[in-house]
């Protein structure tokens, strides 16, 4: 998934595939000789870790393995929130199908990964944290971690999060089939709102500006 395939509630897969060969899983590339034909196409001397002038940096790794660890590789096949680094529209995808994301998408794994979900896709969420990403030309914003992880964010139960784990497993369902989903994003806006006790005139201020 590129940071262009993530959409609000939804993603446009382009059918892109990358080979994820990690050091720690210890392939035999003799076992793939497809694979290995495929990746020797782009030249040996580019693909092999020495540091030589045209070669990939120097590492102990094989010459058709990825260059660092990634330790965190596991953390793909999880359910996570998967988002663009650079977006205009803060765009926030719920992801249980493993997609693996290129450098321009950040994932975010752990509890309560649903509620999550809604509260970054919410009216509530745009209205009060847009100003906390950079924002930069053409009226796109910066999405790193750095500011990700200074937002407050409440902590709800494991009951709430099973609430809205059914409307996010609704939502997207139908905005795979491509039907109309804004009664249940209105949904989801409300019990936001509710569960951060607004009342009604901050309701009204806020409105459903991420979906209306």
């Amino acid at each position: 998934m590129r940071g262009r395939d993530i959409k609000r509630y939804s993603h446009e897969f382009a059918n892109l595939y990358i080979f994820t060969i990690f050091p720690s899983l210890k392939i035999d590339i003799e076992l793939y000789p497809a694979v290995k034909q495929h990746l020797l196409s782009f030249g040996y001397d580019r693909l092999k870790q020495t540091g030589n002038k045209g070669a990939r940096k120097k590492t102990t790794n094989q010459w058709f393995e990825i260059q660092d660890s990634i330790s965190y590789w596991e953390d793909f096949y999880k359910q996570k929130i998967i988002y663009p680094e650079i977006t205009k529209f803060l765009n926030f995808y719920y992801d249980e199908r493993n997609f693996l994301v290129n450098n321009k998408c950040f994932i975010v794994t752990g509890t309560n990964i649903h509620f999550l979900t809604a509260f970054f896709n919410s009216s509530l969420f745009k209205y009060c944290f847009t100003e906390s990403f950079p924002e930069l030309m053409g009226g796109t914003r910066e999405l790193r971690k750095i500011f990700i992880e200074k937002l407050p964010v409440l902590k709800v139960s494991l009951e709430v999060n099973l609430q809205f784990e059914k409307l996010i497993n609704k939502i997207q369902t139908s905005k795979d089939q491509k039907e109309l989903t804004i009664e249940t994003e209105l949904e989801i806006d409300n019990l936001i709102f509710n569960l951060y006790n607004l009342d009604d005139e901050e309701k009204s201020e806020i409105g459903f500006i991420e979906i209306i």
